[in-house]
């Protein structure tokens, strides 16, 4: 984020006290920014007991993320897409549909620093925690000035759900998708504001590192983005002093069209850089199971919010249960929203230029509220909306974007426009952010369990997803979900046997072969990694296959080679098992004896995404280089 580093304080035609303000220091010299980032500490701390929080939701399920990431990269695949050891050692295609970022951060602490799989979880936990907070304050710091900007980034941070994120649900892609919302917000305003190539590299920046944090989120906030984005237009439409009103159409409608231009070239661009993993997870969507995602316990009817809980403070850990006696909290916090109202009632005359903006904050930070309570759940029911509002899975996932709002709003009463510039406002201040960090300070609090499953293995792994039903997604040729398998049974058998447990030696399932043993059909593994496997066979008859205890997805591809390690010299057919229910592969083979290599590789969708991606990067690296070199060739005429 290179454009953050460059951000000097911007004041701006809004507030003439917040501009005077801002343009006091570099964001790196503001005292307040470095004051927002060291107040994190309190929310960071649980996180440097010793011991890991296993208990939390989603705690687990992050390490074993992570520890699929790092098999695959143990064979110099740096992103991947198959996770070969999920649904029991069957295989699913994971971070082919499932956002990447947070895991690969923690897999370069992993792999090049040491770090346990624990801490390095931990230590990305952190790193969105610290993120989050300098985000917020950049973003409000542009418009608010710096008192609003420490006050809104430590009511982001500190608020209930953010914290509910961090220690009860222990979601890191959730929480990491927290640092780059504000910071799209923020991008996209400043290139309406002051329009620039880096405010327009920052906007597609910000929005493709969402995409790849959180594909989840990104869809929640993007009608919030779009609707600020042309708030924020809107509002600069005219020039100043000229209302709006008294602008002819036409000339009225170019002008907000050519506001919103530079963000929206943004965002596309955003879109391009992230295509490489939003292609391919969108149309390759279907041949995966979907129903594992919205049925049961993740069937939105039985996870809507009751009203009094949006005040009620109890805050508990476990999974959130039906109806309104939830053991876990979905407050709001009262000094969030009591700053909120106070700032918009005090700031709404003094920041007349920041009306739209309010306006904008509010109804969406209401809106998103509503839609989490039982009162919303008709429309959920829609065709069309319903289908948009149940991607979040639970209601309550739309509490991302009200806490975003409500931080935004929660600056408001330290606006410069509201209070003078001395030391009775700096002692509010203090006040304030004491207030704020008090008023969460029972929530900050993190259950250190013992793994129930063991250390961090592939046996683990195996109990793991049979107490829990998790991270056993299926392929959509699978007809009935497995509840165990050949190779987790493998797994236990060395751990119970003190036997150092190492990934299977072959992905062929020989119980099929034993059918055939009369008639001589054989089969070998020569090779094999958690993308690829070489095998030699004999066949003396025809209609023999191989079966590979891996679900069928698209990608993986048969090759008949020319001898041990050779070169492909004929692509053999790949068909989904028929017979059973698991919908494993099989490849049929020729008479005789060969060399079979199966193999995952990249399918049109990824490819195309790849180069999309590649192409975006090049002409944004390209556009930038050449106005570095125009505005230096400039500097000597």
């Amino acid at each position: 984020m290179r454009f953050l580093a460059d951000e000097e304080a911007q004041g701006t035609e809004e507030s003439s006290g917040a501009a005077s303000e801002a343009a006091a220091a570099n964001l790196w010299r503001d005292p307040l920014f470095w004051l927002a980032a060291a107040l994190t500490i309190f929310a960071v701390a649980p996180f440097l007991l010793p011991g890991y929080f296993w208990g939390a939701n989603d705690a687990r399920h992050h390490v074993y993320f992570l520890f699929e990431y790092d098999r695959v990269v143990q064979d110099g695949i740096w992103w991947p897409r198959w996770s070969p050891d999920f649904a029991f050692g069957y295989g699913y295609p994971f971070f082919n549909i499932y956002g990447l970022f947070s895991h690969f951060l923690a897999e370069l602490l992993l792999h090049f620093l040491g770090f346990s799989h624990t801490a390095a979880i931990e230590a990305i936990f952190v790193v969105s925690i610290v993120g989050s907070a300098a985000a917020m304050y950049a973003f409000v710091r542009s418009w608010g000035g710096r008192q609003a900007a420490l006050i809104a980034s430590l009511v982001y941070v500190y608020a209930p759900y953010h914290l509910l994120n961090l220690y009860v649900r222990g979601n890191l892609a959730e929480s990491m998708a927290f640092v780059w919302l504000p910071l799209c917000l923020w991008t996209v305003r400043q290139a309406i504001v002051r329009p620039s190539f880096r405010w327009v590299a920052g906007a597609a920046v910000s929005y493709a590192g969402l995409m790849l944090t959180s594909n989840l989120v990104i869809v929640l906030f993007t009608p919030l983005l779009g609707l600020y984005l042309l708030t924020v237009a809107y509002a600069h439409v005219a020039p100043d002093g000229v209302s709006v009103r008294g602008l002819p159409a036409k000339i009225w409608l170019m002008r907000w069209v050519r506001a919103a231009l530079l963000p929206v070239i943004g965002l596309v661009a955003g879109l391009g850089l992230s295509a490489i993993f939003w292609l391919p997870m969108l149309l390759e969507r279907q041949y995966v199971r979907v129903d594992q995602w919205f049925d049961g316990r993740y069937n939105f009817r039985g996870n809507f919010v009751h009203f009094f809980q949006l005040f009620s403070p109890r805050w508990g850990f476990g999974v959130s249960a039906v109806g309104p006696d939830d053991p876990i909290g979905f407050q709001l916090g009262v000094i969030p929203l009591i700053l909120a109202v106070l700032g918009v009632m005090l700031a709404w005359r003094p920041a007349r230029r920041l009306r739209w903006e309010i306006v904008c904050f509010v109804l969406a930070g209401g809106a998103t509220a509503f839609l989490t309570l039982q009162a919303a759940a008709p429309l959920w029911e829609l065709p069309v909306l319903g289908a948009v509002l149940g991607f979040a899975q639970f209601p309550w996932r739309w509490f991302s974007v009200a806490t975003l709002c409500l931080a935004a709003l929660a600056g408001l009463p330290m606006l410069p426009d509201v209070h003078s510039s001395d030391r009775r406002s700096l002692l509010a201040l203090a006040a304030v952010a004491g207030l704020v960090l008090l008023g969460s300070y029972p929530l900050l609090r993190v259950e250190i369990t013992e793994p129930a499953e063991g250390p961090v293995g592939l046996a683990a792994l195996m109990r793991f997803q049979q107490s829990s039903d998790e991270m056993t997604g299926s392929t959509a040729w699978v007809k009935e979900i497995p509840t165990w398998s050949p190779m987790a049974d493998e797994y236990i058998s060395k751990e119970r046997a003190g036997e150092s447990v190492t990934p299977v030696a072959s992905m062929v399932d020989y119980t099929t072969l034993n059918y055939h043993r009369e008639t001589g059909f054989v089969v070998n593994s020569e090779a094999r990694t958690s993308v690829m496997e070489e095998v030699w066979y004999w066949s003396p008859l025809e209609g023999r296959r191989i079966v590979y205890n891996q679900f069928y997805y698209p990608g993986w591809r048969a090759y008949l080679l020319d001898g041990p390690g050779g070169e492909p010299v004929q692509e053999l057919e790949i068909v989904p098992e028929e017979e059973g229910t698991l919908g494993r592969m099989t490849v049929p083979v020729p008479v005789g004896e060969g060399y079979v290599l199966l193999r995952f590789e990249d399918t049109t969708p990824r490819i195309a995404g790849r180069w999309i991606s590649w192409a975006t990067a090049a002409v944004l690296i390209g556009a930038g280089a050449w106005l570095a070199w125009s505005r230096r060739r400039g500097a000597r005429r």
